[in-house]
């Protein structure tokens, strides 16, 4: 019983020491390696959703938090979207002033991304930058 006790306490250090060098190592929460993105992004943590998409630029992931998704699941996951008529004069221009200005989509908060609808479905995600 003592050897059980003492390999679950090695265990268990183990654990803490990896999960303590992974927040050191990664500590700004803008960094797509951050252990709360990434625990968001897995589904088991909750983040400021402004933050998150700011952190999605810099993940090299972050297609699969969009695409194949309803508008319903996206909304569940970022809060809420917007229509490119409900977006930011600086949203709306690039959105009209684009290619994409025949395209339905929707952006994700006020952030920068445009996600592309195929119906109810994302199909695309685009990064609005210095148009």
């Amino acid at each position: 019983m003592r050897r059980l006790i003492r390999i679950v306490i090695v265990v268990l250090t183990l654990v803490l020491v990896c999960i303590s060098g992974w927040v050191l190592t990664y500590p700004e929460s803008s960094d797509p390696k951050n252990i709360k993105y990434v625990l968001w992004k897995a589904g088991f943590h909750t983040m400021d959703l402004d933050l998150a998409t700011g952190t999605m630029i810099g993940d090299r992931g972050r297609d699969s938090l969009v695409l194949g998704k309803t508008k319903a699941q996206l909304r569940d996951r970022f809060g809420f979207l917007l229509l490119p008529a409900e977006a930011s004069p600086y949203l709306r221009g690039w959105h009209q002033d684009t290619e994409w200005k025949d395209t339905a989509g929707v952006f994700i908060r006020d952030s920068p991304w445009f996600v592309v609808l195929d119906g109810d479905r994302a199909t695309g995600l685009v990064l609005v930058k210095g148009y």
